[in-house]
């Protein structure tokens, strides 16, 4: 329980805006007809939220392995208030699995905190292919269009916090 107390500290919370930013979007070609249906949420979900079409940029690369590359591009060429990565790596008979879903997942981290830059995960990574479909846009919803809210929300938080008053009294 959180103690009665008089001082309200400021709170920062993006709002699920996305006029005024722009977006890159880094699709894997590999398990198209699950990456495809993400692709269609996270284009759904950033027009509902007031994004710009010539706004967003489609990056797309042979699998979820290029997809740390490819972001880390398109972040440090600071055309992007946010990325969104999406890919589906479905659990085979052998630990590729593993491998790729691990290391696209800390390639992704790495390139969002070298850069400062939002970059939202929609990479789902499942057991069997009817687990990909679900959330793909059937009845687990669609993890592309919840991939693109969160960067909606993260780049105007950014946003916010990056244009504080106090930062600019404190020298940052």
């Amino acid at each position: 329980m959180i103690p009665e107390t008089k001082l309200m500290p400021r709170t920062w919370e993006g709002r699920l805006t996305a006029a005024g930013f722009r977006f890159a979007i880094v699709v894997s070609r590999f398990n198209s007809f699950i990456t495809d249906r993400l692709l269609a949420g996270a284009l759904d979900a950033l027009t509902r939220t007031g994004a710009d079409p010539d706004g967003i940029e489609i990056i797309k690369v042979p699998g979820s392995w290029e997809a740390p590359l490819a972001a880390g591009e398109a972040a440090r060429s600071k055309r992007y208030d946010a990325i969104i990565c999406l890919s589906a790596v479905i659990q085979g008979e052998t630990p590729h699995f593993e491998y790729v879903a691990g290391e696209a997942a800390k390639g992704i981290a790495q390139v969002s905190a070298a850069n400062g830059i939002p970059i939202a995960f929609g990479v789902l990574t499942t057991n069997t292919l009817e687990q990909a479909i679900d959330r793909a846009g059937a009845k687990g919803g669609n993890k592309g269009f919840d991939a693109a809210l969160t960067a909606v929300e993260m780049a105007d938080l950014l946003r916010q916090l990056r244009a504080r008053p106090d930062r600019a009294s404190a020298g940052a």
